[in-house]
């Protein structure tokens, strides 16, 4: 198994996976990071975005962060969540909505605003579009 390594992926709710993966892709706060096997230990903060898993012979699985860290160990790979969920079960329609939500928001010049939770919702819902984006982007060439 010196080509794979344990991961989990877990959120405040449940535990969303957990396993031998060959390959991680995730969305940390300086860009997107690769981590393979013998990585050296790292602690980073996640910022909302996909996490891409790959598994022994190339099958790619894909789920959706809000934030969280990342924490790499010589034999495991743990990722915290604040919330998580497998990029397939997203809903593009509420994503969609939030992001218009939180666009009106920041151009309602009356609205007693705090940006710092608008900004925050904003992000969340592109990075969640992102996400199922890539998602369909991949069945597409698949």
């Amino acid at each position: 198994m010196a080509n794979s390594f344990k991961c989990e992926i877990v959120s405040a709710e449940a535990a969303i996976f957990s396993g031998e993966i060959e390959q991680l892709v995730a969305s940390g706060i300086m860009g997107d990071l690769g981590i393979l096997p013998g990585h050296a230990p790292l602690l980073t903060e996640l910022q909302p975005g996909p996490i891409r898993v790959i598994h022994d012979g190339g099958q790619e699985e894909n789920f959706y962060v809000s934030g969280g860290f990342l924490e790499v160990q010589p034999d495991v790979v743990t990722i915290l969540a604040d919330a998580a969920s497998r990029a397939r079960d997203l809903d593009e329609a509420s994503a969609e909505e939030a992001r218009q939500h939180a666009l009106k928001a920041f151009n309602d010049k009356s609205a007693e605003l705090d940006y710092t939770r608008a900004a925050a919702e904003l992000a969340e819902a592109v990075a969640q579009l992102r996400t199922i984006q890539q998602l369909r982007k991949k069945a597409g060439k698949g």
